[in-house]
Formats: C-alpha cells, structure tokens, sequence
C-alpha cells in the first residue's frame, strides 16, 4: 500500500494545542450547539464569504470533527432540523450531505482513489516546473490572495471551503500546476485531510469530475467575498478543463461485512470514526478495545496531531463506555492483532467501516492475514452511509432530490 504522503512521517506530537479546533467529541458537540442557532438564514447568507483567519464568519468551523467522526453527520443534521425547518437549513444540510455524497461517489469507483496515488507519485517525481511548485506551496507567486491562503494553510491548517475552491482554480489554471500535486498539498496540510471530499473537489475544479465543467476563479468573486481583502490581478481568464482516460461506469456500493455473531469480540478503532460506541449493539460482549494510532496512514503533521490528541479522548471515553482498558497502538498490523485476539481468546474483530482511502487499503492489506489465523473482521457501516451511498450515482444533483426522502426514512423530518 503507498504511503499517503510519499516520506515517512515524522511523529505526531502529544498532545495538539490549537484553540481553533480542540480534539475530543465534547469540544466537536459544543462547537455544533454553538453553530445550530446560525445554521439557517444567517449560514445560507454569509457561506461564501472568507472573511479571513481568526475572524468570525458564518461557516460552522465543524470538519476536523466531522473528517474524523468524532460527531456524525446524523447527529449534527438531527440537532440542526431539531432548531429549523429543513427549508430553512436546507444549503447547510446540503453541504454537510456533500461530504456524504463524495464517500459514496468514491465507494463506487475506488479506480478513481488508485489513479490519484499514481499520478500524484508520478508527478512529484519529476514536476514540470519545481521551481514554482515550491513557489506556489511557500506563497511565493505575488499573487494577492493565493500567497495568503497558502500560508494560511500550512500554518493553520484550515482554509474555508470558499477559499479553497479559488485556491485550487488559481493553481490549475493560471500557474497551470498539476491538480494532484495541489491535491496532495492540501492533503498534507488540512486537519481535515480527507481522501474522497479533498480529492474529488480538486478534480470538480479541474472538469474531471463532472467532465467538461470547471470552476474559474475570478478577482471579482474574490474581492466579494473576501470583504474586498484580495483582488489578484493576472487570473486566468478562462478554464479549460482537463482531460483524462474513461474512469468506467460506477460500481455497487461494497457490502458491509457480515454482522459478528453474538460472541465477544475486539473492538478496533482507527481515525476514520472516533464513535465507534455509536455503532456497537448493546449486549454484544466486549472482549478488548484497540485504539490504532497509526501515523502513516494520515497526511500531515497536522493531522496527525489533532488525531493522536482525539485518540486519547476517544479511549478514555470508550474506557469509561465499555469498562475496559483500552489499549493503544501505534501500527495497523496484522500479526499485533492476531496476538491480541488470541490473547484475549476471540476470533472476532469488529471495526467501523473505513471508506475508500488510507485505513481501507491497510484494513484490505491486513485481512488475508487475520483469516489465515481464524480471526474474522467484520466491518460495521453506519446506518447514514448504507441510506445515502447508494444514491451516489452521478452527479450532486440527482443525489440532493434525494435528501428529503432519505432523511424521512432516517426519523429526522
């Protein structure tokens, strides 16, 4: 399996000191109720606007916890239609079910996953211009706007959604840098590092993902809605989208392991969700909980930093859920976890679903090997996702007409 991030990482500090998105679920479920009462009106008129780092805007700040589902989707749609009517939330609901919609786009064609890892390597082994890829990642271009948002980035880790999107415009079409490489530089850098919204975001800008349509950034939407802060001069001024091989029709989404039968198992936790106690069905006995803090399965020191922090809230708090020790790992191997199994004497490993990505391709790396031992893993979806992939099928728009509908079957309308 390639490395997310090519060099191996350095690793993660102890503990993660910033004020903007401190890890744990308690601090992920304050920031939502802090947000719900702004998540109608006041978000569908102010989203768009970047007012700048540090400022106040009107953007629920909520995807480190949401990346790493410290809280779920379901529960932050539940709490808002809980304050609003849906048509009244309905932009911000759309944009939390975005996040939703990229997974199960990605779930169906994962080909799209294995192209990024290969073109991006491809690149970085020999870019077409180094000296402004080192220019464009340091804020070095003297483009008013792109220089700031690239420092912000590194020393943030954060951009909104806005910014990130004019960001990636300006470096396909006007420095005409390639998209991986952009890609890959969010990836490294984002707390929110996540392989299907980073990825197929920068590829909808491009005009591969929907093939033929880009997105142009322009110096007048910047000056909008940036409070007039920026106003870039020298911006491409049209977007021709590039080009790549046929991706192929999309797939079912995969199945879900079988459920474990009702005999004690290993409950596995690694960074795609940090509630797994949300998912474990009540009475099913609890033989061991593992906490995998694996650094090479995330992009950046950044990342990787709230993580390690997160991992330490989440197992006292699955310590305290369970009545267990949990015990903590630095590496998803799979002989570490047949020891475990075959010490605490189960053959069952339950762990939540991990979607197209890092973990999935370790969890896949991995399996052959726990079976050869006796020891099944069974990967546990979330019952958002099962409801909400299927309809991934094409574009955004055919997956929105179906968001009334599936948020009745879910109870929450």
């Amino acid at each position: 399996m390639p490395a997310p991030a090519g060099p191996a990482p350095s690793p993660p500090e102890p503990l993660f000191g910033d004020p903007a998105f401190p890890p744990g679920r308690a601090a992920g479920l304050a920031r939502l109720a802090h947000f719900v009462p702004r998540s109608g009106a006041a978000y569908a008129a102010g989203r768009n606007t970047d007012p700048g780092p540090d400022q106040p805007g009107a953007v629920s700040r909520l995807s480190p916890w949401l990346r790493y589902r410290l809280i779920d989707e379901q529960e932050v749609i539940a709490a808002v239609l809980a304050r609003h009517r849906l048509p009244d939330c309905d932009k911000f609901v759309q944009e939390v079910l975005w996040r939703t919609y990229w997974k199960g786009w990605l779930e169906r064609r994962p080909a799209v996953w294995s192209r990024f890892i290969e073109e991006r390597d491809r690149q970085r082994d020999n870019p077409p211009d180094p000296l402004l890829l080192a220019d464009a990642e340091a804020g070095r271009t003297g483009i008013e706007g792109f220089d700031d948002w690239a420092r912000e980035l590194v020393g943030t880790g954060y951009l909104h959604n806005h910014a990130r999107m004019w960001f990636a415009s300006i470096w396909i079409f006007t420095l005409r840098l390639p998209w991986a490489l952009g890609a890959d530089f969010f990836l490294r850098h984002l707390i929110d590092a996540d392989a299907a919204s980073n990825i197929l975001s920068w590829r909808w800008v491009a005009g591969l993902q929907t093939a033929g349509k880009t997105y142009l950034a322009t110096a007048d939407n910047i000056a909008r809605h940036t409070g007039g802060r920026f106003a870039p001069r020298g911006l491409a001024s049209e977007a021709v989208a590039l080009v790549e091989p046929p991706i192929g029709a999309a797939g079912p989404v995969p199945p879900a392991a079988p459920a474990p039968p009702p005999d004690p198992a290993l409950l596995l936790v690694t960074a795609d969700d940090l509630h797994p106690e949300a998912l474990w069905t009540p009475g099913h006995p609890v033989a061991g909980v593992l906490v995998v803090d694996d650094p090479a399965l995330l992009w950046g020191d950044r990342a990787r930093g709230f993580v390690n922090a997160a991992m330490t809230d989440t197992a006292a708090r699955l310590g305290a859920h369970f009545a267990a020790t949990p015990s903590l790992r630095t590496g998803l191997d799979a002989s570490g976890l047949v020891a475990v199994a075959e010490a605490a004497g189960v053959r069952h490993i339950v762990t939540p679903y991990a979607p197209v990505g890092p973990v999935a391709d370790a969890l896949a790396a991995i399996e052959p090997t726990l079976a050869a031992a006796g020891v099944a893993l069974h990967r546990v979806r979330r019952e958002w996702d099962e409801w909400f992939w299927p309809h991934a099928t094409k574009g955004f728009f055919p997956f929105k007409e179906r968001i009334p509908a599936v948020l009745r079957e879910l109870g929450l309308t």
